[in-house]
């Protein structure tokens, strides 16, 4: 009852195939193909990009507005470290204090 039964794995059924030799080949060497034609470099197929004064100011602008952000993320994160360390602070020096008055009764 305990004793577990582990299955039996049936037999393969069919014509079993021995696995297939392989045997190497040699290798001959071929012509070396001729070298490419040199051909002209194409044109441009893109416009340059001009910067305009009005363009060159919402880049600025953009990137200030990223910078901020960014900052003010990480600046949030450090308040809320800062914070987290000062309660765990606090509270172990309530615990301290109250199994130190816990002992001298």
């Amino acid at each position: 009852m305990f004793r577990p039964k582990l299955p039996t794995m049936p037999q393969p059924t069919g014509t079993v195939t021995p696995p297939a030799v392989v045997e190497p080949t040699t290798i001959t060497p071929g012509t070396p193909a001729p070298p490419p034609a040199p051909t002209a470099p194409a044109p441009p197929s893109r416009p340059v990009v001009q910067l305009t004064p009005g363009t060159a100011l919402a880049l600025v602008g953009g990137g200030t507005a990223v910078v901020l952000v960014v900052g003010a993320v990480l600046v949030s994160m450090l308040l809320a470290v800062a914070v987290t360390a000062a309660s765990l602070a606090i509270c172990a020096l309530v615990i301290r204090s109250r199994v130190n008055a816990q002992h001298r009764r």
